[in-house]
Parts: structure tokens; sequence; C-alpha cells
């Protein structure tokens, strides 16, 4: 039985990307061994969007005030892209240390999560 999922986030920089995740995002971790941080993620959803080849993936946290969580990592020196408005979500996107980029959103579309609300709190 699947009892949960494995994200992997390639980087340029690993070792600053997570602790952009330990110590901006407040995620917690555990050490896999010399400093191989595995991070508890909050709540997820799975999309499968058309594409005209296989193989690029992205990562998007969700939240349910996207201008506060905006505010709250401002106030930790992280700087967010211009809103975006989608059909689906607006969106911002946050830099990460070693040079890849995530996205932040608050959906618009029926969500299988009752409240991203843990998560949010982690940035206030």
């Amino acid at each position: 039985m699947i009892s949960g999922a494995h994200v992997i986030v390639y980087s340029k920089d690993a070792e600053a990307d997570r602790a952009f995740f330990r110590d901006v995002l407040g995620f917690r971790s555990v050490d896999a061994g010399h400093g191989w941080l595995i991070f508890a993620l909050p709540p997820a959803e799975a999309a499968f969007h058309p594409a005209e080849e296989n193989g690029r993936h992205e990562l998007f946290f969700m939240c349910d005030d996207l201008k506060a969580d905006i505010s709250a990592l401002k106030k930790k020196g992280v700087a967010c892209s211009d809103i975006h408005e989608e059909r689906w979500g607006s969106i911002t996107r946050i830099s990460l240390p070693g040079g890849g980029r995530i996205g932040l959103y608050q959906p618009k579309h029926p969500t299988v999560l009752a409240s991203t609300s843990e998560m949010t709190d982690n940035l206030r």
C-alpha cells in the first residue's frame, strides 16, 4: 500500500536549498546521514497536465492567503515574483539559494485538502 510520497528537487547548491527549507520555510527534517536532510512537507495533491514531452515536473506549495504569505516571506528576506493571476490560482515564484525556483499559490480550483493553514503557520 502506498504510504506517502518523496519529492526530489535537484539543485546546483543543495546545502543552501536545504538550509532555506529548514531555516526560512521552517519545515521539520531528519538527517538521513552526512547532513542529507529529508523534509516533512505539508499535505499534498498531484495533478497531471498535458505536455509535449515527459520528464518535466514542478513544485508548488499551496496557501490560503498568498498576499499574507508573501509579506511573511519578505520579513524573512525572501523575494517573491509579482503575483500572476491564472484561471486556477494566484501564483508567485520564489527563487531558491541554489538557483532553482518553486511556486507558491492560492488555488481558485477545488482542492482535496481541507486547509493549508498548517503550512502558512510556518511562514508567519
